[in-house]
């Protein structure tokens, strides 16, 4: 699937990390280690991590499992010491497959999750589905709570969002009410209950935003915040928004993404923005910044940390250089220390490496932690860190690792961050 609005900011995809380096770059100050290779058969390409009440980690891997012959993503469990334990594989079909979300924990106990594909077909374009909302409990029961037919959004890639009345809020990449060139809508935002009613709030239309890939935040106002890939009022170079809406369906345009300012906020599936104690929020684009030049194919920019004010006051924080970083996917987290830290998908030390761990502050000096090798401490990182019962952060990669079946750089890993005292 490809929109007319996948233009300037799109192709981007094409120019970053087709190299990495070899040699690891570390602060001494800080320790990673991995706890999780991924093998296929117990998943590939893993999410996000959530903290469960029991302290381990519970997530998703959008392919492997135990499903033949390529695998429609799992449910896992990860204790602090990398002890994984397999919940469920997806079928790719009537329970869904393919999940690029991280779980949200519910007031239930049980976790509430999306898959991109899977469900039951609804049309001959969708011959896999359309994606689904799903409940799975600790011990891996699952239960699908919603089939997505397009005119109710499609392909939702992003994390559900508890609210305060414990429904849960996100958002389709695709479908809706508002037909785009293709047929295929330009996402929605939804709210669904524990039982599986599905209503839908805003239908995009490519002005107010389009193809949403970001889960909400709950602002401490009760709205929601949230980031559109594409679309908005800069015809020119469509690059996202940032919109607030309400448990209504009320939605205010808050930014409107230009290139410079960052351009396709979280192109990836891995979370969104993140209020700060200060009542700003706090979120990454993965291209755009200093170095965007419109229509210039070496000018795309590598992504950006911003800080935005509930009225929409934009402040660029930091802009990524390729040896700081490149193309920031994931959300920021927020840390115990009052910073912020958050992983890029390439870049690095070494410029064109397999991505980096950093710490910001909300002032926007930058520290680069980590950076990967490619090799097995893993690769590519676009998910963001979840912060442990014991003060340090976990993290996905959804490359390296051990090198499995042939493929080339592993199937991705789970690490833990520890910073440790200066």
């Amino acid at each position: 699937m490809a929109g007319s609005l996948r233009t300037d900011c799109a192709t981007r995809l094409l120019l970053l990390l087709l190299l990495w380096t070899l040699v690891p770059r570390a602060r001494g100050d800080v320790s990673l280690t991995t706890l999780v290779s991924f093998n296929f058969t117990n998943g590939a390409f893993p999410n996000a991590l959530t903290l469960g009440n029991d302290g381990n980690f519970y997530g998703t891997t959008s392919g492997g499992g135990s499903t033949y012959p390529m695998g429609s993503g799992t449910v896992f469990k990860v204790t602090p010491g990398g002890a994984l334990t397999t919940l469920y594989s997806f079928t790719g079909g009537a329970d869904g497959g393919y999940p690029n979300a991280t779980l949200t924990l519910g007031t239930d106990g049980n976790f509430y999750g999306t898959t991109e594909e899977g469900g039951i077909a609804n049309s001959t374009t969708w011959t896999t589905g359309m994606g689904t909302v799903f409940q799975v409990t600790t011990n891996g029961t699952l239960t699908t709570l919603v089939d997505f037919n397009l005119t109710n959004g499609a392909a939702p890639q992003a994390a559900l969002t508890l609210g305060n009345d414990g429904s849960f809020y996100g958002t389709t990449s695709w479908g809706g009410s508002t037909t785009n060139y293709y047929g295929q809508g330009y996402g929605t935002v939804f709210r669904v209950t524990t039982n599986g009613t599905l209503t839908t709030l805003v239908s995009f239309n490519g002005t107010n935003g389009a193809n949403p890939t970001a889960a909400l935040a709950l602002g401490n106002d009760g709205s929601f915040y949230g980031m559109a890939q594409f679309g908005g009022t800069n015809l020119n170079s469509p690059c996202g928004t940032v919109f607030r809406v309400t448990t209504n369906g009320a939605l205010t345009t808050l930014v409107s993404f230009n290139g410079t300012n960052g351009g396709s906020p979280v192109n990836g599936a891995a979370g969104g923005l993140v209020q700060g104690s200060d009542g700003n929020f706090y979120g990454t684009t993965s291209s755009g910044g200093a170095s965007f030049v419109s229509g210039v194919s070496a000018g795309y920019g590598f992504g950006t940390v911003f800080q935005m004010g509930t009225n929409g006051a934009l402040t660029t924080l930091v802009n990524f250089n390729l040896t700081n970083g490149a193309g920031p996917y994931a959300a920021l987290a927020l840390g115990n220390d009052g910073n912020f830290y958050g992983t890029t998908w390439g870049g690095g030390s070494a410029g064109y490496g397999p991505g980096t761990v950093f710490r910001v502050t909300p002032g926007g000096a930058l520290t680069t932690l980590y950076s990967f090798t490619g090799g097995a401490d893993g690769a590519r990182p676009n998910a963001a860190l979840t912060l442990g019962n014991d003060g340090n952060f976990y993290g996905t990669t959804t490359g390296g690792g051990i090198t499995n079946f042939g493929y080339y750089d592993g199937m991705g890993t789970v690490f833990r961050l520890v910073l440790m005292p200066v």
